[in-house]
């Protein structure tokens, strides 16, 4: 009888099995697809997310103080909450570890997370000894997780692929920070010693390319798509027009242009004052915003819900219950930023918002991808800078909403399946091209 040996591939991923964290769907959502087509995961994580008991998946501390502490209060919030336990153990752990978080900033300048490369290494070596992978995958965001798989690439010979979630380098500017440089170098170290690499976006693979022409044909980019809602809700129009923001807001994605634009549309339509509610949910409404609902008299208009937890009635998990929440609105406001790096960058909430099948709003920055994708789908897609614009789209949506006329997606939404299929695909190509 002939054993087929199985397909191994050891995953970094700091980030794993984090509710809610976009930097954890994108790698947890693709494990099921992944064992579906024969792939054996061996998974080394942060201590942040919960243990998976599907296949060997070990949780690791960094070994640097900042970083150390950064998880270790993570991991005590999970397993206490923030109670009392909670508070003194982590104050009595930054008290005893801030002389050495202060050295570790003065000599390196790096990020706290930076110190999980070494334990990835260290344990990463002896999984490659006991499961003899057939690759090692490393997905942001941390970008210790990269770091790690150009270590373990260089000192086991194993084939290394690479997922960048985010922009390395900021476009437009020279890394001034330590950090930053970091950040810039480790992209060079991935365009020139990984077998593979892609990019969620067009622009961030044609970046990282042109400052690396050693990445050849070993880039790629895939949209990374996102899994069907685990819950749904019926649809029930209304007697007010209801657009939901779903997502975290800052200084450099902000509500504000979209407030001051609805201001001047209800000065323009009066009559739309009282028959338009725009509903926030996941995070606070960010300090600008704020500012300008107040300013502008839009309090009523406004509606904060804030962060959704689990309902003990019904056993909804936040995440279940903010799913429920893009099905009952009208349209979906998609906020992208204002900063130069929109261009290389794609909001993960985009693709939860094409499997609630209700029309997005796109305020989009420099990204023509992402005006696209807006576009195919059945959306409103409009530059965020550009005002007078995005007063005609609220006129377009009030009236399309008043006359039964809501568009509807032509398209599918855009899956984790598709984006694990791809990948396959290349990994095969590489193999195909190293056994030539």
């Amino acid at each position: 009888m002939i054993q087929t040996v199985p397909r191994r591939w050891l995953i970094l991923a700091h980030g794993f099995n984090m509710d809610g964290r976009a930097a954890s769907l994108t790698i947890t959502d693709k494990i099921p697809h992944l064992m579906q087509a024969g792939i054996e995961p061996v998974v080394l994580s942060a201590v942040t997310g919960t243990q998976d008991t599907r296949f060997p998946h070990k949780q690791l501390l960094p070994w640097g103080p900042s970083g150390f502490r950064f998880d270790l209060r993570h991991k005590l919030a999970l397993r206490w909450g923030r109670d009392w336990r909670y508070r003194v153990v982590t104050g009595l752990v930054s008290l005893m570890l801030s002389p050495l978080i202060v050295l570790e900033r003065g000599m390196l300048g790096l990020q706290s997370q930076w110190s999980w490369m070494p334990a990835a290494v260290f344990h990463g070596m002896s999984a490659v000894r006991r499961y003899q992978p057939e690759l090692i995958y490393s997905t942001g965001g941390a970008y210790s997780a990269h770091w790690a798989g150009y270590w373990l690439k260089r000192l086991t010979g194993v084939p290394w692929i690479a997922e960048i979630h985010d922009p390395m380098v900021f476009p437009g500017a020279e890394p001034a920070t330590r950090n930053l440089k970091f950040w810039a170098k480790l992209e060079g170290m991935i365009c020139r010693y990984a077998d593979l690499a892609w990019w969620f976006t067009d622009q961030a693979l044609a970046s990282a390319r042109r400052r690396h022409p050693q990445l050849g044909d070993k880039g790629f980019s895939l949209l990374p798509g996102a899994e069907p809602l685990q819950v749904a809700a019926e649809y029930h129009k209304g007697s007010s027009l209801r657009i939901g923001h779903f997502g975290s807001l800052s200084e450099v994605r902000t509500l504000r242009s979209f407030v001051e634009s609805m201001a001047r549309f209800i000065t323009a339509h009066p009559s739309c004052a009282g028959r338009v509610e725009i509903h926030c949910y996941g995070g606070a409404i960010d300090t600008a915003a704020r500012q300008a609902i107040t300013r502008l008299g839009m309090e009523q208009i406004f509606r904060e819900h804030g962060r959704l937890e689990r309902d003990p009635v019904s056993g909804l998990s936040g995440r279940e219950r903010i799913q429920q929440e893009m099905y009952r609105m009208d349209a979906l406001l998609l906020i992208h930023g204002n900063t130069a790096d929109c261009a290389e960058y794609i909001p993960s909430k985009f693709y939860d918002y094409l499997w609630a099948r209700r029309p997005v709003i796109g305020l989009v920055h420099l990204n023509p991808q992402l005006m696209n994708l807006v576009t195919n789908h059945g959306g409103y897609a409009v530059e965020v800078a550009e005002s007078e614009a995005i007063e005609r789209v609220l006129w377009q949506v009030h009236h399309d909403w008043e006359n039964d006329s809501m568009p509807v997606s032509p398209m599918p939404p855009v899956n984790t399946q598709q984006a694990v299929k791809s990948i396959l695909s290349q990994v095969d190509s590489m193999k195909g091209n190293h056994n030539a």
